[in-house]
């Protein structure tokens, strides 16, 4: 496992979420105030994009049929979605948001 360096901090705003490629997969780093937590940007219902969806608190919504995951664990939250989605732990170094990639 390996520590990857994602984006400055500052390019994501707390309340927010933001796509990004790393390793080859694609991400949601959502900021929270709680920090910030990356999880896969694809909703295990249909495959929508979470980065696009609201985020409330430590729960981003999918902004396509309304499922809500757990920004910290991946669980899903409510229907459609039954499965979790993939959660990878995240630090900040040096103001950068770095994602733990295995």
């Amino acid at each position: 496992m390996s520590w990857v360096k994602v984006a400055p901090a500052a390019d994501v705003a707390e309340g927010h979420a933001a796509a990004y490629e790393v390793a080859g997969r694609p991400l949601a780093i959502c900021h929270s105030a709680d920090g910030y937590y990356a999880i896969d940007d694809i909703c295990t219902h249909d495959g929508g994009p979470l980065d696009q969806g609201r985020l409330d608190g430590n729960r981003i919504e999918c902004p396509r049929h309304g499922a809500k995951f757990d920004i910290v664990s991946g669980k899903a939250l409510t229907l459609p979605a039954v499965r979790p989605v993939r959660a990878y732990p995240t630090r900040v170094e040096n103001g950068a948001i770095e994602v733990e990639i295995s």
